[in-house]
């Protein structure tokens, strides 16, 4: 599908999870796979949140909104999951972990990454995320095909779709780039994406882009003549 040039707009369903308190900082650090130390009150950066076995539970987005307090926001559907796998090891640690009704507003387009109090996002854009956000003036608002079919250019993951909690393993999603620190201490899971990338291991399989009736890989999203698909490393050296 044909790329939309002028900016644009779209509702982006998510679920949102706040983490508060004198010990959120150091708890998220020890929880997920990005560094979160550089992060300043204002940025924000992608994250893998992992089982122990390097398996991913949940991708989500962090922003940092204030000294101790972080906003974690992932694929709608996937919120719980988030909750219960940042609760599970929140042991004599002071912070709270609250659900948060927001609403998130995609901007993607020519001039979208200049809107202002946009969050990081993939293919170019930001994202508005908040309680009462509304979208920019300038900006043409279009359905959610056109928002899959630039994540299908980006191609970037999904929960539910290219990403299944306690199955997939980051390598295979093609974002340890934006989403992994391989410098930062420990964490849950880190064993696994560490042993891949210093032994320089592939993933069996890898998210790319296809097109609709190529006879390779797994097809997990679909927009048009474009979809997202696994593709054994086998048939991409081939």
């Amino acid at each position: 599908m044909q790329t939309v040039r002028v900016k644009w707009w779209c509702e982006y369903p998510r679920d949102v999870v706040q983490v508060s308190g004198p010990d959120a900082a150091t708890y998220l650090q020890s929880q997920v796979s990005q560094e979160l130390r550089p992060l300043q009150v204002g940025g924000s950066t992608w994250t893998f949140v992992l089982q122990p076995t390097g398996k991913i539970d949940v991708l989500a987005r962090v922003w940092r909104s204030g000294d101790d307090t972080f906003v974690l926001d992932t694929d709608a559907g996937f919120g719980d999951v988030l909750t219960a796998r940042l609760n599970r090891f929140k042991i004599r640690v002071n912070a709270d972990i609250t659900v948060l009704p927001w609403r998130c507003i995609a901007v993607r387009g020519e001039g979208a990454a200049d809107v202002p109090g946009g969050l990081q996002s993939w293919g170019g854009g930001v994202d508005l995320l908040g309680e009462s956000v509304q979208p920019p003036a300038d900006t043409e608002h279009l359905g959610p095909e056109q928002l899959l079919a630039a994540r299908i250019d980006a191609v970037w993951p999904a929960m539910g779709a290219e990403i299944v909690p306690g199955e997939t393993i980051p390598a295979e999603t093609g974002i340890t780039d934006s989403a992994v620190s391989f410098t930062k201490g420990c964490y849950p899971g880190q064993e696994l994406v560490e042993r891949m990338d210093s032994r320089g291991a592939s993933a069996p399989k890898l998210l790319q882009r296809v097109r609709v009736g190529d006879a390779v890989g797994t097809i997990t999203s679909a927009q048009g003549e474009s979809a997202l698909a696994y593709v054994k490393r086998s048939d991409l050296s081939a």
